[in-house]
């Protein structure tokens, strides 16, 4: 059965990247397949916490699209795209480092999936009214949301997880992650304009015409709007206190859109439109797949062996976890890879004795899954939900395209992030 995971598992994860076919005919015809011969049961892919379908995922995006969809009716949307041209005075590079600034600090306080389906119809409204392309700009801002959503303990799934296994707190969080995350942005801008050369030439009319625009204007119900802030505002800080409520962020979601769609009486036609449900088929097949690797203990044997190959050498350790964990998170998805990884990490502290050493493989862990991500179009679900919004919006973005961008952002942020961790937790430790 094992030999049945991998092979299903590598077939679909070549044909997501070669797209020959869909990627959601890929993944779903790889979780049928592992299903149908035995390899997980409807107990494995459909009720197990390790092994199947992480529903919380799949609902609070199903949420979010919801919320999304009804906002829209509002114009915010087109109102902050003219806001944020206005300020970058019609420049598009000025627009896109205005917009990923904006995406990675709003990651690292909501989750990075809700962040990135609030930011990328502004994003297609930009660059509508500029006439320029929005895939590098899309790009950009989901780099720049798994990059952000790792500052804080619920910017990033991964983290929620670390945090719960390790017992660390949204304080522990912010005072470790946050300093890395504000270097990692600071060099990540100023690598914008050379990773994305050849992508910031507009026609000066069309900077005129954006320039006279009258942002106000485009607000088209303000009562809509007003219950729109008010919900979305309940949602955030639910979202926030969830260390106190003990709600999980999809229930929260869930609970918002169906009082939104309540109170504004927006018809089913209208707020369902928004709903990627593609990428939720895809999101669900995968889980499925990996699920099958992970029940199969391939997964647990990948992640032992890096754990052994250090030797009780705790820098060597964290070296080790950070590079395999960026690696690993691409292809399989970050969010498994960490709940896989974190009981193994776990066991690693214990042959540790410096307390400083032994949490610095907690956060070699948080910052190899979440920067990892960025490695692959599958590499964390921000980026699936940004490529299925922007292929229904006719700008496709295909797996090589997004991965020859987040493969370099990937080996620079870890590069990055490598002597952070030596300095502050064995050089000044």
């Amino acid at each position: 059965m094992t030999v049945v995971a991998i092979a299903v598992f590598a077939v679909a994860y070549l044909l997501i990247a070669t797209e020959r076919i869909p990627k959601t005919a890929a993944a779903l015809a790889g979780a049928g397949i592992v299903l149908g011969v035995g390899v997980v049961g409807s107990e494995d892919a459909f009720y197990s916490h390790e092994t199947g379908v992480d529903w919380d995922v799949i609902f609070l995006l199903l949420g979010m699209m919801i919320i999304v969809g009804v906002l829209r009716k509002t114009g915010v949307f087109e109102y902050t795209a003219i806001w944020a041209a206005k300020r970058a005075k019609g420049s598009p590079l000025r627009i896109m480092i205005l917009l990923t600034l904006i995406t990675a600090v709003a990651s690292a306080f909501l989750d990075n999936v809700t962040t990135v389906l609030l930011i990328a119809p502004v994003t297609l409204l930009v660059c509508d009214r500029l006439d320029i392309k929005p895939t590098p700009f899309l790009i950009a801002e989901v780099l720049a949301s798994n990059i952000g959503g790792a500052a804080t303990l619920i910017g990033d799934p991964p983290n929620i997880i670390i945090g719960s296994r390790a017992e660390l707190s949204f304080n522990d969080f912010l005072i470790n992650m946050a300093p890395i995350v504000a270097l990692e942005l600071v060099v990540f801008t100023l690598v914008l304009p050379w990773l994305f050369r050849g992508s910031f030439t507009v026609d000066p009319d069309r900077v005129d015409d954006v320039m006279a625009l009258n942002e106000r204007e485009a607000i088209k119900d303000h009562r809509l709007l007003i219950k729109c802030g008010i919900v979305l505002l309940g949602v955030f800080t639910a979202f926030v206190a969830h260390p106190i409520l003990h709600i999980e962020p999809s229930v929260v979601a869930l609970l918002g859109a169906g009082v939104l769609v309540l109170i504004s009486s927006t018809k089913p036609k209208t707020y369902l439109a928004s709903v990627e449900w593609e990428t939720l088929l895809f999101f669900a097949g995968l889980f499925v797949m990996i699920g099958a690797l992970v029940k199969t203990g391939v997964i647990g044997d990948l992640a032992k062996l890096a754990a052994d190959a250090t030797g009780g050498n705790a820098l060597l350790a964290v070296m080790l976890i950070l590079g395999v964990s960026a690696l690993l998170s691409g292809i399989i998805d970050n969010i498994p890879y960490v709940a896989t990884m974190s009981p193994l990490v776990l066991e690693l502290t214990g042959d540790i004795a410096d307390p400083t050493h032994s949490e610095a493989l907690w956060w070699s862990l948080a910052l190899g899954a979440d920067f990892g991500g960025n490695l692959t179009a599958v590499g964390a679900s921000a980026n699936v939900v940004v490529l299925g919004i922007a292929k229904r919006a006719g700008y496709p973005i295909s797996f090589w395209e997004f991965t020859k961008k987040g493969a370099i952002v990937t080996v620079i942020t870890i590069a990055v992030a490598a002597p952070y961790l030596w300095i502050r937790y064995f050089l000044l430790a």
